[in-house]
């Protein structure tokens, strides 16, 4: 993978690595503040910690990582530090540019940064190219159409043949345009070498994007859940 880095040694405060093209990218990026009016608030799946931001240079989304739980009630946005390679927005840059470079549908990343504060904690963010006329699959005009059930269903399984082990795979980490299907946030997600159809970690993907449905689908009726989830799973065996 092509990037850049900055400040990469353990003992600075931060660290920030970019994609080609982004080189010039800097802390000042992932403060929404410095955006002023061109960066506003995700409203839809964002949990107050994503912004969409319109810029000269692009349209881009920022997020933060932030905790959830009862780990939250102690901090909600840091983690142990153990090296700026091993952080979270590390991590998902790095993924989220694998399955790039493979050609699957997902944002491109642009940058991801840690800041260390002391020497065991540190916060992170992400940004990446924010993907043009894409809704998530609660707010898309759709969602009743069981035909994009199917394709999202082939989309998922696509992704599982490729080992994308999606930890948190929601209705609003789908992503809907005219013509494509896109997932993202890929932080705690790996590959996987092991990429059977029986896989049991398939499997935990698919249940918890159920869940997600009751959650976020609740004006379906039980008659039209069950209608789009087996046209999902239809899909997804279709390849």
């Amino acid at each position: 993978m092509a990037h850049s880095e900055s400040n990469q040694n353990d003992c600075m405060r931060s660290a920030i690595i970019s994609a080609p093209g982004y080189e010039s990218v800097d802390e000042h990026w992932f403060l929404p503040q410095a955006w002023g009016r061109q960066a506003h608030a995700v409203t839809e799946g964002g949990r107050g910690s994503a912004w969409f931001i319109e810029s000269e240079c692009g349209s881009f989304v920022l997020r933060y990582y932030r905790r959830g739980g009862l780990a939250a009630r102690l901090s909600d946005r840091r983690y142990l530090f153990t090296g700026f390679n091993n952080t979270r927005s590390f991590a998902e840059f790095r993924l989220t540019d694998e399955l790039y470079q493979r050609g699957l549908p997902v944002p491109k990343p642009v940058s991801a940064l840690a800041c260390r504060f002391g020497s065991l904690t540190y916060e992170a963010a992400i940004l990446v190219e924010r993907i043009p006329g894409a809704r998530s699959l609660p707010t898309c005009s759709r969602v009743d159409d069981e035909v994009l059930w199917h394709h999202i269903g082939k989309r998922i399984g696509a992704f599982h043949q490729e080992g994308l082990d999606h930890v948190d795979l929601n209705c609003d980490n789908i992503l809907i345009t005219d013509d494509r299907i896109y997932l993202i946030d890929f932080d705690r997600c790996k590959l996987r070498v092991n990429s059977d159809v029986g896989a049991g970690w398939k499997h935990n993907n698919l249940k918890r994007l159920y869940r997600s449905i009751c959650k976020r689908l609740p004006f379906f009726s039980e008659e039209k859940r069950t209608r789009v989830w087996n046209e999902l799973i239809a899909g997804y065996h279709s390849l």
